[in-house]
């Protein structure tokens, strides 16, 4: 080629470079204070949710806590799972199911041509390998919600789960060592969401870190209490979703800083919104307010085998210390109700009779007196270090209590850890006292009762490590019996009993509040405290 071809050449490519760096104006992208972008091209947006902890784990069937959940939701699929805006059961995974008579034996037919990440199929066998992962692990500090849920592991006298078994490779049928009413719902949960077995089999300990599910969403990366990415899983087996491109899940501990985050547009949608900045949102044209709807406790619990909380006239005198009423006014703003029930009352079988301890320092006491401790104690008390839908301020919560139990003579010091360390350090019973609370997972008392108060789930989420055989028949015989009105009954009898006892003291059922820019689409809150962003979108 002569020379002169050279400088033509050339001189067309600068003009193209020159030409592609004006760029489109129908595809830009707005840059955030934190070099994040959100690209809102036709390809769709990343959303940034803004969030006050990081997640413990990115493996569902190991945890139990919600900021782990919402990002988990995104990158896995269950077998069923629940409507929009409900806990009503619908096809996931499986498009249909029959269950027996007995109600022992339930068939999925799977739905077809679902790949999982890492390119390898979905189908029975892999609904089979993670059943069996969880049921023959017998590790119950690993694996809590399978033992909470489905009454320990493999070969455990409780245990409901005989036999997972594939058929073909879209049949995958389960066969129950005795009836479980919510047995539907509860493979609904989270925890029980389908992973690949090639990643799980070969990543081990680190398949947490490295998630592989079928959803819409694919794990990206992951920079420790800084930010969580996922993008568009592009070969998602239902067609025209997800709508966005991707979801950068982002920690901002403070409730105040995540929303000044929000007003500058540095983040699209942010959870744990002070009560008292509802106004400030709503007088925002660029933002819009969300309310989740209320199937959560917040609560006071004690550890039922440490001295002094062994003893329930103890528990009952702190149960009359703590002003459920004040805690509202001031740290939820009329956005949370008062809690007499380990159990809120939007779930079937709640016992409304039952009447609160109340405020009262006199009973109280007379109560510790009777106990042995006229002259009070020393303990501590362990606050929640991050904010959580029932709990917006756990420290100052915790500050509100300690005052009054000093008027008894009870010295409070409060304690506090990292929010994995202090999950991990309850569950293992080393809490004399500590504040918690839980956001149900399938809309069943049986999700409330059993999962958090019975015997078999102590060392999983029965944090209490309460014990009474009483209760744990009831609940045994509810989770067997079919009729609702039959079970109902015997949830309400069960509330009698924990109500005496004192396990708890429970605290609140709030309605929390999230936020977001005015151009988010069809997000919707749901009750059970996370869901999949797969049909959400950002309008500009």
């Amino acid at each position: 080629m002569k020379k002169t071809g050279w400088l033509f050449l050339s001189m067309f490519l600068l003009l193209s470079v020159i030409l592609a760096g004006c760029g489109d104006d129908s595809k830009t992208s707005t840059g955030t204070k934190d070099g994040d972008s959100k690209d809102t091209s036709d390809k769709g947006a990343v959303m940034i949710y803004g969030r006050g902890g990081d997640s413990t784990d990115l493996d569902p069937a190991i945890t139990t806590e919600g900021e782990a959940f919402i990002v988990t939701q995104q990158i896995y699929e269950t077998l069923v799972g629940y409507e929009k805006d409900s806990t009503e059961i619908k096809g996931e995974l499986a498009k249909d199911w029959e269950i027996s008579e007995d109600a022992l034996t339930y068939t999925f037919n799977l739905n077809e041509g679902i790949k999982f990440h890492d390119g390898t199929d979905f189908n029975a066998e892999a609904v089979v390998k993670n059943f069996q992962r969880w049921a023959q692990s017998k590790d119950e500090a690993k694996f809590a919600y399978y033992a909470s849920m489905f009454g320990g592991f493999e070969g455990d006298e409780g245990h409901v789960i005989k036999e997972v078994k594939a058929t073909d490779d879209k049949t995958v049928v389960f066969t129950l060592n005795r009836p479980q009413a919510p047995f539907l719902k509860n493979i609904a949960m989270s925890p029980f969401a389908i992973a690949s077995p090639t990643a799980f089999e070969k990543d081990g300990d680190n398949f947490t870190k490295n998630p592989v599910g079928t959803g819409p969403f694919k794990f990206v990366s992951w920079k420790a209490n800084d930010m969580i990415e996922l993008t568009k899983n592009e070969d998602y087996w239902q067609e025209g979703l997800p709508k966005l491109a991707g979801v950068k899940f982002k920690v901002i501990k403070e409730n105040a800083t995540r929303l000044n985050a929000l007003i500058k547009g540095e983040i699209d949608l942010m959870d744990g919104l002070n009560p008292s900045d509802m106004g400030k949102v709503e007088g925002d044209s660029k933002l819009q307010l969300f309310e989740r709807p209320s199937m959560n406790v917040g609560y006071f619990g004690f550890n039922t085998e440490m001295e002094p909380f062994n003893k329930k006239e103890v528990r009952q005198a702190i149960s009359h210390l703590i002003n459920k009423e004040e805690l509202i006014q001031n740290f939820y703003e009329g956005t949370a109700e008062p809690a007499k029930n380990p159990m809120p009352p939007s779930v079937s079988g709640y016992n409304d009779s039952i009447e609160d301890y109340g405020y009262d320092e006199e009973k109280a006491k007379a109560l510790l007196k009777e106990a042995g401790y006229e002259k009070g104690f020393k303990m501590d008390l362990w606050a929640m270090p991050v904010a959580r839908p029932y709990m917006p301020d756990g420290q100052k919560v915790a500050e509100a209590i300690q005052a009054n139990l000093k008027k008894v003579n009870i010295e409070a010091n409060i304690v506090t850890f990292e929010w994995a360390t202090y999950l991990e350090k309850v569950q293992a019973g080393e809490a004399p006292t500590f504040m918690l609370g839980w956001t149900g997972d399938n809309g069943d008392a049986d999700n409330f009762l059993y999962t958090l108060l019975d015997k078999d789930t102590i060392g999983s989420n029965n944090y209490s490590r309460y014990v009474n055989e009483d209760v744990h028949k009831l609940l045994l015989e509810a989770q067997s019996t079919a009729d609702e009105d039959k079970r109902n009954e015997l949830y309400q009898e069960a509330q009698v009993i924990i109500h005496e006892d004192a396990p708890w003291v429970p605290l609140v059922h709030s309605k929390p509040q999230l936020a977001g820019i005015a151009g988010i689409k069809d997000f919707v809150p749901h009750p059970t405290g996370s869901q999949s962003f797969i049909d959400v979108s950002i309008d500009n």
